[in-house]
């Protein structure tokens, strides 16, 4: 697995690490708050995180795809994708 990866146990790690806070609590307020965002985008279809960016959950009609190898033709499926939007403050930190 890469090391480049923020993934929920280093989140988990540094509340752990910065607050203090046990790290079974850490992991639980790191799960609890990721899966209130994923509920918020379905139910509202976005979010958005102040200085970070905007979650936006779009439906893609069926649509004809082809292999670019071969050249054949088949369906690909309806179905919702999530857009990222960075704010402002996001990309004039990438970027600096």
């Amino acid at each position: 697995m890469s090391d480049n990866n923020l993934t929920r146990i280093k989140i988990a790690n540094v509340l752990n690490n910065e607050i203090g806070i046990s790290h079974s609590e850490s992991s639980y307020f790191v799960d609890v708050i990721v899966n209130e965002m994923i509920k918020s985008l379905i139910e509202k279809k976005i979010l958005k995180i102040s200085s970070f960016g905007t979650l936006k959950l779009r439906y893609k009609k069926e649509r004809t795809g082809r292999n670019p190898k071969t050249g054949t033709e088949h369906t690909i499926t309806a179905r919702n994708t999530i857009s990222f939007i960075a704010s402002k403050l996001l990309k004039n930190k990438v970027n600096s």
